[in-house]
């Protein structure tokens, strides 16, 4: 008999699709939407901020809450109780992004005769991901799937790499993940800049993405500037462009001006710490060699900032 699966984390929600699973699972995280056709599944989860709101005020609330939380999320312990996973997929990345595995611990505690296997995914950077990745085939009896998937992605990303390291002085690059206040973006996508042959200025590799001011970007002086706000998709990013085009430091910024600045979506590529990864790589390739890369994301996971004209 087949496992019953529930994922509570969208990274790992694709990798159960990826290793051929989907049937399998039976409910999702209130962020799962990929692919599409898991919409229909049981939610297992619900936020405790109000992520309709502003980057600024979005931050204070998860400030406050994590003062008092270990999780911005819940579990919803009878969704749980009904559905009766044999395998739960969550994370310890970060408490921001899901929910933690300390949060489906306790909620598990609530579970009455039901003892599910926890797969916990913790990546800091790509090789980490790819890790979780194998983890998870492991924990699916899917290790043919997981070695095919990963000879796969290696392939596809090393093609890349392999015609992006043209530049004898890589151009610099500021990825944001977050706009007011700003933050860089850490983790694996200095790694996918470095790919692409580019020079991330802020972050590390493995490390959480860190905090930065205007002066530092400023002084810094990108040649790209790729916005990937965590969970914002390109409109809303659009939406929330005044709060970065009204700074005094903007129109000085080479990227700016060179009209080198790009909006992602981060939501559903570069956040994600999964199999969508090698797509975000794809990405940041159509963006920096255009004349040599065209996989079709253009305008569905990026576009080019154009200034209103006044």
């Amino acid at each position: 008999m087949s496992s019953r699966i529930v994922s509570l984390i969208p990274s790992g929600t694709e990798m159960v699709c990826a290793l051929g699973c989907r049937a399998q699972l039976v409910g999702r995280s209130h962020e799962c939407d990929f692919p599409s056709d898991i919409n229909q599944l049981p939610v297992c989860t619900q936020a405790t901020v109000n992520s309709e709101e502003s980057s600024q005020a979005i931050h204070a609330q998860v400030s406050k809450r994590l003062q008092t939380a270990i999780s911005m999320y819940e579990v919803l312990v009878d969704q749980m109780q009904n559905l009766r996973p044999d395998i739960i997929v969550t994370q310890t990345q970060c408490e921001v992004c899901a929910v933690s595995a300390i949060e489906v611990q306790r909620a598990l505690h609530d579970l009455v005769g039901s003892s599910p296997t926890l797969i916990s995914l913790g990546a800091q950077d790509l090789s980490g991901v790819w890790d979780d990745l194998t983890r998870v085939a492991d924990g699916l009896g899917q290790q043919a799937a997981g070695q095919a998937f990963l000879k796969q992605a290696h392939q596809r990303m090393d093609d890349i790499a392999d015609h992006s390291q043209q530049h004898l002085t890589p151009p610099t690059v500021a990825c944001i993940e977050w706009m007011e206040p700003l933050m860089a973006a850490g983790n694996w996508v200095p790694e996918l800049v470095h790919l692409t042959g580019g020079f991330s200025i802020f972050g590390q590799r493995g490390k959480h993405a860190p905090w930065i001011t205007w002066e530092a970007l400023a002084a810094s002086d990108p040649d790209f500037l790729v916005l990937m706000p965590c969970g914002f998709s390109m409109a809303r990013i659009q939406e929330e462009m005044p709060v970065m085009t009204s700074h005094p430091f903007w129109p000085k910024l080479r990227a700016v001006k060179n009209q080198k600045v790009y909006l992602t979506d981060g939501n559903q590529f570069f956040n994600r710490p999964g199999p969508r990864l090698v797509e975000s790589l794809e990405i940041l390739a159509e963006i920096f060699h255009p004349t040599h890369f065209q996989f079709g994301h253009e305008g569905q996971g990026w576009r080019q900032w154009v200034p209103k004209e006044r």
